[in-house]
């Protein structure tokens, strides 16, 4: 990482990629030139992109990176700058939303990236680490193995004493980054494989327990399953692993489309109706399915069919209606829109209208909601101190509301907030959406869900 006059920003790559004079993008789903064509350049994007907002940058805009994409598909090299641009972006989508032409910037961002990860060759110490961050984060039973030493380095008190000293992140920002954002880990039961609906059965669905979701927040897929359960589904826990959101964001297509395979292989056999989905990003990648399989003979229409049957739990809920009662929670929350919820799958008033349904539960609004927080998937491993920019401006516009919790759908920033948070000296307690409905119908106190973010740590 290197200052620049606009604050931290990602280190230009050594480029040692394609022969020179060759173009950028070969012919394997470069990115579509009708949809770099609807941008019209107009400039609506700006305010929301997080890059653009630290650094001011034109070409770290979504606007500017379209820009490139267009010098590619007319033939320029994939040069260093495209490559540094490109891997700055977060993937937040706040541009989709605040586009008023509807440029499909996902798609175009997806399609260049996978072009960059096939063709161009990162220095040796950028494959490290991206290598050792997709050989452990997309396998569930990997992450666990790490539960058992992370919770002896928690519970011993090491954890505070090598924060006190101030310098992992001095001699190591990668794992300085890694050990912020690890959350205070808990022992909890393993899901059952099926659980029945109470009362009459009013929907068979599957829950994707996910990779990070699995391993540092097993309390979030009980109390999701819980919830669900309550509200007349019979819930199934089929066999399964990633989703394979982290690879298809940073441009692995074809590790991607093996993840979504199996993952499809998997529900069709467990015969749900839905699948519920309580992590943002693996929601918005799993609707994905259709277009990141349409080449695939054998699974083109089963990932469209399967794409359909994807819900968020909130829109799920929503749809259901309630009718396990619920029980007050005096506590005002600030409710964050997790970027993969809010913009890329347009899930904004379902959160918002069951935690309204929570006598007792007062609800405050974020400012600049759509500026996302830094975590984007593994975006804040690869680039910590800009990450670190983003979060503690999200936290001081939480820790501005006065509230006592903050909720959000999304593991990612519940630990990148979380870290923020301690980073400023602050103190609010954080939860996902499904803990608070699971404490409302269980009847729980306000206390099982306000134990501060920085208390553990």
């Amino acid at each position: 990482m290197v200052d620049t006059p606009h604050g931290s920003r990602p280190a230009p790559p050594d480029v040692l990629g394609p022969v020179a004079g060759e173009p950028a993008f070969d012919g394997h789903r470069p990115p579509r030139r009708e949809l770099v064509d609807d941008c019209v350049h107009c400039g609506f994007c700006l305010t929301t992109c997080p890059t653009y907002v630290l650094w001011g940058e034109e070409m770290d805009s979504p606007r500017g990176r379209i820009y490139l994409m267009k010098q590619g598909l007319d033939g320029e090299p994939m040069t260093d700058s495209l490559v540094r641009h490109m891997d700055a972006c977060l993937g937040c989508m706040a541009c989709v939303t605040a586009c008023p032409s509807g440029v499909r910037y996902d798609r175009l961002i997806e399609d260049t990236r996978a072009q960059v990860e096939r063709r161009h060759t990162r220095p040796p110490r950028q494959r490290a680490l991206r290598g050792a961050i997709f050989a452990l984060f997309p396998y569930p039973r990997r992450l666990r193995l790490l539960r058992g030493p992370l919770r002896a380095y928690q519970a011993s008190g090491l954890q505070r004493l090598v924060g006190r000293s101030g310098l992992l992140p001095r001699l190591a920002p990668t794992l300085a980054t890694l050990e912020s954002l690890a959350p205070p880990l808990t022992r909890v039961p393993r899901p059952p494989r099926r659980v029945p609906a109470r009362g009459p059965r009013r929907a068979v669905v599957g829950v994707l327990t996910g990779c990070v979701q699995s391993a540092f927040f097993p309390d979030v897929n009980a109390a999701t399953i819980r919830v669900l359960a309550a509200e007349g589904c019979e819930v199934v826990v089929p066999p399964q692993g990633c989703c394979g959101a982290l690879s298809m964001h940073n441009g692995r297509e074809r590790e991607a489309q093996g993840f979504a395979r199996k993952l499809i292989d998997s529900f069709t056999r467990a015969g749900v109706e839905h699948v519920v989905v309580n992590a943002a990003g693996c929601g918005s990648s799993m609707k994905e399915y259709a277009d990141l399989l349409r080449d695939d003979p054998r699974y083109a229409e089963r990932a469209a069919a399967f794409a359909a049957r994807v819900r968020d739990l909130s829109e799920i809920l929503v749809e259901l209606g309630p009718v396990a009662p619920r029980q007050p929670l005096p506590v005002t929350v600030a409710y964050h829109d997790a970027c993969h919820l809010a913009h890329a799958q347009g899930v904004r008033a379902q959160p918002r209208a069951l935690l309204a349904g929570v006598p007792g539960l007062t609800v405050r609004e974020i400012a600049d909601p759509e500026i996302c927080c830094g975590s984007a998937g593994v975006w804040n491993v690869l680039n910590p101190q800009p990450a670190a920019e983003l979060g503690d401006r999200k936290a001081r516009d939480v820790l501005a509301t006065g509230a006592q919790l903050l909720v959000t759908a999304n593991p990612g920033c519940l630990m990148q907030v979380a870290a923020a948070v301690q980073r400023l000296g602050g103190e609010i307690a954080l939860a996902h959406t499904a803990r608070v409905l699971d404490a409302s119908i269980r009847g729980l106190p306000v206390s099982a869900l306000l134990q501060p973010a920085s208390s553990a740590r």
